[in-house]
């Protein structure tokens, strides 16, 4: 059995569950200023990517363990099939919940921390392919851990094409009005960009629009746009929140409006807009969504979650998009909120996939050991990957999905590493389509800071969510870990080479939470 050296962020994080639960409450007001020596986190930068920090990453391999001084070491048994299968995810929510709450000086809860979300919430620079479906990139870099390599699969769908040449969309919007939805941010955030998002959708379009509090109401059946923008602007600005957050009924109420308005060759789609902190009737995912269940199953209505608030119920909005073939969001911001209504939100309105499954097998005479990062409540059976009635991912035009796995070749092999394949059906006619690519070992970057600057982002990205996730339970950190001060800087120098907003923001967040943590290393 292998073993892994815990990190030092580790005990910081268990001291900061001791002082108070703060990774639950926060950390009080204010970013702190480390006054410590930054030498002492170690970490010197090779190859442009920073060098993990001391006792950082996977031990040596089989016979090779790398144990603790103190003799506090994490232990991992890696399956030794050699498949690995999921469904596509695109939500991007963990990460956006991430960085406002470390923005607001508190670490976000492990259980929140998807890393898949993370990785997911940043451009690519993957080939796109002429019609529906996907193109596959395999790439890979090794860390500066002996014989572990990060190997990056990535899908991408077509462009997205001109506005008016995608099918019109029928969308119900299910608003929460509850109490909570008075805190700057929620409700206002969301009738600012609803009356954005109107004036940007088609004139052959519609919309319908139910709130619910402790009950639920349809206020504005399904409705054209073409003439009736006015009256649409009028139900959106009448919202006023009240109440408890019966969250049950109005997605019940939403999904019986989407029904009753559904409109053939249109794409349906019912859009949540709460901070999920469900207080009356259901609460359960599985129990609300059983009562739309054949309404999704028959008429394939997605369901599109958006969340909001500084408290937010993270684990049900993710479990409801989940269930309702769907996918989540979370805002913050003016700019957030912008850009998932009137950017993201139009992507989604064309389906180019539908039950889009991934599956990479790794080649057993060159790989040891391998872990997919994230995913953790995305997997499928192996044996179901060409199963087409199980379940999988809907994509539509523009987006891309990246999954990175944690490799250890066999020492000195050379060859063949990996072939990566994603299975989808169309979503009109429902055959089954295929592609795949291939990574061999010679393809990959001596180094991480060999690799293209996207490359780097994911890496960074995802070093970043496992360092956030190490209070949570006893898991393998990634190979090669740097330190947070370390990666915020490479952070930085990323967001200077790309010129991406996005990537600067990372830097932040990264910021903020090794500030957070400086308070506790002095």
């Amino acid at each position: 059995m292998e073993r892994y050296r815990t990190r030092g962020l580790r005990a910081a994080l268990l001291a900061l569950t001791a002082a108070g639960g703060l990774l639950l409450t926060g950390c009080g007001g204010g970013d702190g200023g480390g006054s410590g020596s930054r030498a002492a986190d170690g970490g010197s930068k090779e190859g442009g990517f920073p060098a993990p920090a001391p006792g950082h990453g996977y031990g040596g391999g089989t016979g090779g363990a790398d144990d603790d001084q103190d003799g506090d070491a994490r232990e991992f048994t890696p399956e030794r099939d050699h498949l690995s299968t999921f469904a596509l995810d695109v939500d991007t929510a963990s990460y956006g919940y991430a960085r406002r709450t470390l923005a607001e000086g508190r670490l976000p809860d492990p259980s929140t921390v998807r890393p898949e979300e993370f990785v997911n919430s940043f451009r690519q620079d993957y080939e796109r392919p002429d019609g529906n479906g996907f193109t596959v990139t395999v790439d890979g870099a090794r860390t500066a851990r002996d014989d572990w390599s990060l190997v990056r699969v990535g899908l991408a769908t077509r462009p997205a094409e001109d506005p008016g040449e995608r099918p019109p969309a029928a969308l119900t919007f299910v608003i929460d009005i509850s109490g909570s939805m008075a805190e700057p941010g929620r409700l206002d955030l969301a009738k600012d960009s609803l009356g954005v998002m109107t004036d940007r959708l088609r004139d052959d379009d519609s919309v319908a629009l139910v709130t619910f509090s402790d009950e639920a109401e349809t206020v504005q059946p399904m409705t054209r746009l073409d003439g009736n923008r006015d009256e649409i602007h009028d139900a959106i600005d009448s919202l006023e929140p009240t109440d408890s957050t019966n969250l049950g009924a109005g997605v019940e109420t939403g999904y019986e409006t989407a029904v009753e308005g559904l409109r053939e060759g249109a794409t349906n789609r019912v859009v949540l807009v709460s901070d999920a902190l469900a207080n009356t009737g259901d609460t359960d995912a599985d129990a609300i969504l059983e009562r739309i269940a054949s309404e999704r199953r028959e008429h394939g209505i997605t369901l599109f979650g958006v969340g909001v608030g500084s408290d937010y119920g993270d684990a049900l909005m993710e479990r409801l998009a989940d269930r309702g073939d769907g996918h989540t969001a979370y805002v913050s911001t003016d700019d957030d909120a912008r850009k998932v209504f009137c950017e993201d939100l139009p992507r989604t309105i064309e389906l180019t996939a539908r039950d889009a499954k991934a599956q990479v097998a790794f080649d057993p005479a060159t790989v040891a050991e391998f872990r997919l990062i994230g995913y953790d409540n995305r997997q499928v059976a192996d044996d179901d990957f060409r199963d087409d009635s199980v379940d999988g991912g809907e994509t539509g035009p523009g987006h891309t999905v990246t999954a990175l796995y944690a490799v250890r070749t066999e020492p000195g092999t050379e060859g063949h590493l990996a072939t990566a394949s994603v299975r989808w059906l169309d979503p009109e006619t429902r055959a089954p389509h295929e592609e795949s690519g291939r990574l061999e070992t010679d393809a990959l970057h001596d180094s991480l800071g060999d690799a293209s600057a996207r490359f780097q982002v994911t890496a960074t990205a995802a070093y970043f969510a496992d360092a956030l996730r190490e209070g949570e339970a006893r898991r393998p950190s990634l190979p090669g870990a740097p330190t947070l001060r370390d990666l915020g800087e490479h952070a930085e120098d990323l967001a200077k080479e790309t010129e991406d907003r996005d990537v600067r923001q990372l830097a932040e967040a990264i910021g903020h939470a090794d500030r957070m943590l400086d308070r506790y290393r002095d």
